[in-house]
Order: C-alpha cells, then sequence, then structure tokens
C-alpha cells in the first residue's frame, strides 16, 4: 500500500522548483519560460484554497477526500471514510492524524518537501526537471527530487489557459505510483483557524514505527 505521505511529497513537487536547463540536456524555449513563469505567479497570488481530490495508486485503488490550503505553511487533506487519517501542516511541522485513535505522527517542517508548495512565492525555475511537455491545452513539467523517502519523480500537469494545477503523478523509490487530481477548487475562500490545529486530546507517536 502506498503510504498516505506520499501525497505530501507529490504535492510539494508540484510546486517545487524547476531549472531552466533540463537535465537530459534540452534547454527550455523562451516559450515555455514564459509560461512556467505565468504559472509562478497565477500560483503565488493565491492565498487560500479549497477543493475536492481523488487519489489512484498503482493498484487501481481509489481515494478521495478534501482540502483546504492557505499561504503561508498552512494545509489540511481529510480522506473520506473509510479512511480514518488527516495530513496537516500547522506551520511548524506535519502531521498524520488517525481520528479514530486520536493520534497522529509528526514529521519536521523543513524535512518535508511540500514546505515549497506553501511558501509566500513559488518559482518554478529552479529544480531538477527531466522533460516538459505541452498538449491538448496542458504542460506538463516532470522532475525528480532527493526527499527523506528516496529518489521520487513526479509529473505535474497544469492547465495552460488558467495555470492551475490540475494533476501529479508520483513514482516512489519504491517504483509505486500515486496519481492526484484536483477539482471543484474555491480560491480566496475564508478557512477557520481551527481546520490547521492539532486537537489537544490527540497523542503523538513516534514516526518510526508507522507502518
Amino acid at each position: 500500500m502506498i503510504r498516505r505521505h506520499a501525497l505530501l511529497l507529490g504535492v510539494a513537487l508540484a510546486l517545487a522548483p524547476v531549472l531552466p536547463a533540463l537535465a537530459q540536456g534540452r534547454t527550455l524555449t523562451p516559450e515555455e519560460q514564459t509560461l512556467i513563469g505565468e504559472i509562478n505567479a497565477h500560483n503565488s497570488a493565491i492565498r487560500t484554497m479549497v477543493g475536492r481530490f481523488l487519489q489512484i495508486d498503482t493498484n487501481g485503488g481509489r481515494t478521495e477526500g478534501t482540502f483546504f490550503l492557505e499561504r503561508p505553511d498552512k494545509v489540511r487533506f481529510r480522506y473520506n471514510p473509510p479512511s480514518r487519517e488527516e495530513i496537516v501542516s500547522v506551520g511548524r511541522g506535519f502531521y498524520v492524524l488517525n481520528r479514530q485513535d486520536e493520534t497522529y505522527y509528526a514529521y519536521p517542517q523543513d524535512t518535508i518537501p511540500l514546505r515549497q508548495f506553501l511558501g509566500e512565492k513559488i518559482d518554478l525555475l529552479n529544480a531538477n526537471v527531466i522533460d516538459v511537455t505541452t498538449t491538448d491545452g496542458y504542460m506538463t513539467i516532470t522532475v525528480v527530487d532527493e526527499t527523506v523517502a528516496g529518489t521520487v519523480q513526479v509529473s505535474l500537469v497544469f492547465d495552460t489557459e488558467t495555470k492551475d494545477l490540475a494533476q501529479w503523478s508520483l513514482v516512489e523509490p519504491s517504483g509505486a505510483e500515486l496519481t492526484f487530481s484536483l477539482y471543484d477548487v474555491e480560491k480566496g475562500v475564508e478557512i477557520p483557524r481551527s481546520y490547521f490545529s492539532i486537537p489537544a486530546t490527540y497523542k503523538g507517536l513516534d514516526p518510526g514505527t508507522r507502518r
């Protein structure tokens, strides 16, 4: 089973930096650089965002849920039942919550790449790109990155008209794949502060014991 924190890696890389010179040697065209610059500006201007997500794993398993994002440094992914998990960033770390057991695993903020997606400014012209393609109204940017879980490859799909992130596909170090799509997205929505907090009744567990 693909671990939930793979979602964190995917989101992070979805708006992690991208280099103009590709790892395989092709240089981005002026048109590609311009479009990526527009994607940078558009997404940096989004301060809050809410919507739904669909996650599909290597075996075709489908999981849905809702997400809430507020820049800087706050995000919450809530998986629909029967899942009991939520992933929360409250600005000082990432937490994987179990709603039934009222427990959580904590991960330092600076060790999870999602911090790059949640920052004040997004810059897609500074990371390890291995491919860029544009077709049927979408730009796909494929990047590789060294993360706490090992080498991860992500293909990011942006709508070239709206500049919104529509989907990403993640390949984990194990070779397992995860596709994550966003829909019913609303921007500029006021989000209650309580959405980015950990209930006082929840007990912290050692991440090293997590399967």
